[in-house]
């Protein structure tokens, strides 16, 4: 009896020291990827803003992550004054059922940005970036928004061409303007223009395609452009989301560092993992009802303000008895007053 409890003992400390030993290996390889994970991470642009400066609303439904995309015309992302916001996407995230949808805010939408007085609303990043243009988004439309990721056209190109580039069917009205625009987009990048030679689909590389979602010289001018941007951005997530380690790794070191966010690395890595799991549900753009204006320049006047906020509501949130807060029927009828559009 003595001798096969001493032998049992003796087979659980082996035992022990094995489970020790693959313990103190798997702390070690996990201590080595979060530092290269977090040395990753780091290559981003982090800032710190301050919710008190952002307007944030309480008046968004629970259950929902709500992230200002914003592409500058700058070629240093950490220039931000003075830099417009070329495109502005609300990626509006329901938590539990993982829908993402992207709503498209044109850029010459006649808004209300905080010491300027009613403006487009490209120009609110250009006064006071991140804070003021998000600040702007949550008064104009209601909404909570507190985190923010702001590319320009260089960076948007590199991902692109990293991941192989995305298939477009570039119409024949488009052609002209695509290839008018392409050899400033590759100054811009610092990239090679290559034209488009017909109405056809295409695998465009990312000068090309940051061209087509720049065009707004069409039929549905800065709408169907605000339509491109989505466009690329579905086409880039699918894709990206289908990527290999190797490819992956490429595009976080040349990518990271020409994106600025306040999303913190934690939060970056949550969102990261559960990426396979995201479905891009819907695009929109925003405002439903407009009509222009030649003001002091050209506007895009929401008809009204008040009943697009509700219908962004109902369309993100489903929420149908949505009613806007004061503060966005007093700019509704600010503009109304202004422009005397009011159906």
């Amino acid at each position: 009896m003595g001798r096969r409890t001493n032998k049992k003992k003796k087979k659980k400390r082996i035992f022990l020291k094995i489970i020790i030993t693959l313990l103190l290996i798997l702390s070690v390889i996990l201590g080595v990827l979060a530092a290269f994970i977090i040395n990753k991470l780091n290559k981003i642009d982090h800032v710190n803003l301050n919710n008190a400066e952002l307007g944030i609303s309480n008046n968004v439904k629970d259950g929902y992550r709500n992230i200002a995309l914003f592409a500058v015309d700058s070629r240093n992302i950490k220039s931000d004054i003075g830099s417009r916001s070329d495109g502005i996407i609300i990626l509006s995230i329901n938590e539990k059922t993982k829908d993402i949808k992207m709503v498209s805010v044109y850029r010459d939408t006649y808004v209300q940005v905080e010491g300027y007085g009613l403006t487009k609303i490209t120009h609110a990043y250009a006064y006071g970036g991140p804070t003021l243009a998000i600040k702007t988004l949550n008064q104009n439309l209601d909404l909570n928004i507190s985190e923010f990721v702001t590319v320009n056209f260089d960076s948007v190109a590199t991902a692109i061409d990293l991941i192989g580039g995305i298939e477009v069917n570039i119409k024949k009205d488009e052609i002209y303007q695509m290839n008018k625009y392409i050899k400033e987009t590759a100054t811009i990048t610092g990239k090679t223009a290559k034209t488009i030679p017909s109405a056809g689909t295409y695998n465009l590389n990312g000068v090309q395609a940051v061209t087509y979602g720049r065009i707004r010289k069409t039929d549905g001018g800065d709408y169907k452009r605000s339509e491109r941007m989505r466009t690329v951005i579905m086409k880039a997530f699918n894709k990206a989301k289908k990527m290999d380690l190797g490819t992956l790794n490429n595009l976080i070191d040349q990518v990271l560092p020409k994106v600025q966010t306040n999303i913190s690395s934690g939060e970056i890595l949550s969102l990261a993992s559960q990426a396979g799991s995201y479905n891009v549900s819907n695009n929109l753009g925003w405002p439903y009802e407009t009509k222009g204006k030649t003001i002091d320049a050209w506007y895009g006047i929401p008809v009204t303000l008040e009943s697009n906020v509700k219908k962004l509501h109902e369309e993100l949130f489903d929420e149908n008895d949505y009613e806007a807060s004061n503060y966005v029927k007093e700019i509704s009828n600010k503009i109304i007053n202004k422009t005397g559009y009011n159906e």
